[in-house]
């Protein structure tokens, strides 16, 4: 988990190791001012992290569902929390319901393209205008991931993506 971690720091992206029932002083410190909105899958704790920066939100937790070993969907709506506790007096949080999963078919290839970052120089830069990153010769995407440029997983990630948007089944945009 840290090496995948790790990784989503070298793309410049502000990350945080902590747990529910450990130090979270510097997450109090980022939050600070902040208006900001916990969003995860079902079970990972985000409502126990709440609880612990803002004992008075008395979010409900659950167990893992022992026949799914999924998150139970505890909370079902979303709510504003104010920040007003003793080390975080500006900003709110916003805690919402946990997914489970998530489609891409509202977005087009280019907004799926504009999430991946670290690829934005090799955009353009291949053979062929058309291509798809996934089987074509001369491909910039592929080749950057085989010179450890761009993390093949996540070039696996923009193929599985684009590909559901490009669907048949996708709904219309």
């Amino acid at each position: 988990l840290l090496t995948l971690l790790e990784n989503y720091t070298k793309l410049h992206y502000e990350t945080l190791v902590l747990f529910a029932t450990g130090n979270l002083d510097p997450l109090k410190q980022r939050l600070q001012g902040e208006m900001v909105v916990f969003v995860g899958q079902s079970g990972v704790g985000k409502s126990s992290v709440i609880n612990q920066l803002m004992p008075h939100a008395l979010q409900r937790i659950n167990q893992i569902s022992d026949n799914s070993a999924l998150g139970q969907h505890t909370t079902t709506t979303t709510r504003l929390l104010p920040f007003d506790e003793q080390d975080i007096k500006q900003g709110a949080l916003i805690d919402s319901p946990g997914i489970r999963e998530f489609g891409v078919w509202h977005l087009s290839v280019e907004a799926i393209r504009d999430g991946f970052i670290e690829m934005q120089p090799f955009y353009g830069h291949c053979r062929f205008r058309n291509c798809l990153h996934q089987n074509e010769p001369h491909c910039a995407l592929k080749l950057a991931a085989e010179r450890g440029d761009i993390l093949p997983r996540r070039l696996q990630s923009l193929n599985r993506l684009e590909e559901e948007a490009r669907s048949p089944d996708a709904l219309p945009r």
